[in-house]
């Protein structure tokens, strides 16, 4: 029988993403990869390293997805695929050297992504919504 409690969590976590902006989106997109960059630093001091490999695995196909968004008609992407690989190779060696400083490395600079892509969505609702006074 289906936990009621889950089956409601799901629906509501369904019905975020259909509802999100591509902007709120991607923020997801950096929340996850943060979270999964956890669960493998913990994986990797508990020696639990089959589950390692799964949560290095899902962070990297959370970075794969950032460099698909990413339009080449935008100047900042030819900034932003060099660092996305980087990331994503950073964490290839994590993963076959259960490299937690690797791990580190990798949460900082998709830290610093998401919180620039958050305050990007704070100005364009500014923008979009306006202030009500004076900007």
């Amino acid at each position: 029988m289906a936990n009621p409690y889950a089956t409601q969590q799901q629906a509501y976590q369904n019905n975020t993403v259909n509802t999100a902006s591509p902007g709120e989106l991607t923020l997801m997109l950096y929340n996850g990869c943060l979270k999964f960059i956890k669960l493998a630093k913990k994986d990797i001091e508990d020696k639990s390293y089959e589950q390692k490999n799964i949560n290095i695995q899902k962070a990297q196909r959370i970075i794969q997805e950032l460099m698909l968004t990413l339009k080449p008609e935008n100047q900042i992407s030819d900034q932003m695929m060099p660092l996305y690989d980087f990331m994503n190779r950073r964490l290839m060696e994590a993963n076959v050297h259960n490299d937690i400083l690797a791990l580190d490395e990798v949460f900082d600079l998709v830290t610093e992504f998401r919180d620039t892509w958050k305050e990007v969505i704070r100005q364009s609702r500014l923008q979009q919504f306006g202030q009500g006074g004076n900007a």
